[in-house]
C-alpha cells in the first residue's frame, strides 16, 4: 500500500498529495487515525482525504486503514533496491531474491481484496480460455496454459501481438481472454481487451490497477510490483503473476470439484508409461 501511494504521488492533486505525503511519513498513526484526524494532520478537508483514497485505488478511508494495517503487520520487510551494472554478483543475487520475496509477501497481503471468486466464476463457465502476454508475460501465459488445460477446459496461449489481436477479434460469448502485463501499457493488449469485450468475451487482467489495461478488464486482479525494467527483464513481477495464476488454478479446481479431479487424475495417468 505504501509503495502504491509513493508511486502515484506525482499524479495526485496538490491537496491529495499532501494526504499521501503525510501517510507516508506517519503510516502507523494513519492506520489508527479517524478520517477527521487524517484531514486535520494533513491540513486538508475530509472530502479531500476520501478523494485521495479513491485516487490510489481504494473504496474509501476505511479500506486505507485496513490496507495500512496489513502492510505494517507483515513479518518481513525488504527494502527494494534495483540491480546496477557495478554490483558484485553476490549483491545482485541478494537484491533479486529480496525483490522476489517482497513481491510474494505483497501479493499475499493483497489477496483478501482481490476478486478471486469472480475470476473463478468466469473461468468455470468458459468455453475456452486463452492466456496472453507479451515479453516476459508471454512466458507466464504459456505456463498458465500448461496448468489450466488439465482441468478439462480447452486452453491456449498467445505471446505475439498479431495472434492476440486476431483471437480478440473473433472472440465471442463463452470465451475468456486472460491478459498478463506488468505495467498494463501495451497498446496491443488494450486493443485486444476492447475487441474481445465488444465481441461478448470476458477479459481477466493481471496488471497494475492504475494502468490503461486495468480499465478495460471485465475482472481485474491487481498486481503492483516495484522493479526496474529499464535494462533487466522483469523478474519479481513475473513471479507474482505465476503465483497468482497458480492460486486461481487451485481455486478453479476446487470450484469444478469432481470433474476437475477426474481430469487431473487422467492427465497424470497418461504420463505413467513415460515414467517406467
Amino acid at each position: 500500500m505504501l509503495v502504491r501511494i509513493e508511486q502515484q504521488l506525482e499524479q495526485l492533486s496538490r491537496t491529495e498529495r499532501r494526504v499521501g505525503e503525510w501517510v507516508l511519513r506517519h503510516p502507523r498513526q494513519a492506520a489508527d487515525a479517524t478520517l477527521r484526524e487524517v484531514a486535520t494532520a494533513s491540513g486538508v478537508s475530509e472530502p479531500s482525504v476520501v478523494r485521495f483514497c479513491k485516487r490510489v485505488g481504494l473504496a474509501g478511508f476505511r479500506e486505507l486503514t485496513l490496507r495500512l494495517t496489513e502492510a505494517l503487520s507483515r513479518p518481513v520487510s525488504y527494502v527494494h533496491s534495483d540491480v546496477h551494472a557495478d554490483d558484485a554478483a553476490p549483491d545482485a543475487v541478494t537484491k533479486v531474491l529480496d525483490a522476489s520475496i517482497q513481491a510474494l509477501l505483497n501479493l499475499r497481503a493483497d489477496l483478501s481484496a482481490m476478486p478471486i471468486a469472480a475470476a473463478v466464476d468466469v473461468l468455470a463457465n468458459a468455453r475456452q480460455i486463452v492466456f496472453a502476454g507479451l515479453g516476459a508475460s508471454g512466458n507466464v501465459a504459456r505456463d498458465a496454459r500448461h496448468k489450466f488445460f488439465r482441468l478439462g477446459i480447452p486452453c491456449s496461449a498467445l505471446a505475439d501481438s498479431p495472434g492476440i489481436l486476431q483471437f480478440a477479434a473473433v472472440a465471442a460469448a463463452g470465451d475468456v481472454l486472460v491478459l498478463t502485463s506488468h505495467n498494463g501499457g501495451w497498446q496491443e493488449l488494450c486493443d485486444a481487451a476492447e475487441l474481445a469485450r465488444n465481441g461478448g468475451a470476458a477479459v481477466i487482467a493481471l496488471t497494475d490497477p492504475q494502468s490503461p489495461l486495468a480499465r478495460l478488464a471485465s475482472v481485474l486482479l491487481p498486481l503492483q510490483v516495484v522493479e526496474d525494467t529499464s535494462v533487466y527483464t522483469p523478474m519479481s513481477s513475473r513471479l507474482a503473476q505465476l503465483a497468482l495464476l497458480d492460486a486461481v488454478h487451485v481455486a478453479l479446481a476446487l470450484e469444478l470439484g469432481t470433474a476437475a479431479e477426474h481430469h487431473l487424475r487422467r492427465s497424470k495417468q497418461a504420463l505413467s508409461s513415460l515414467l517406467q
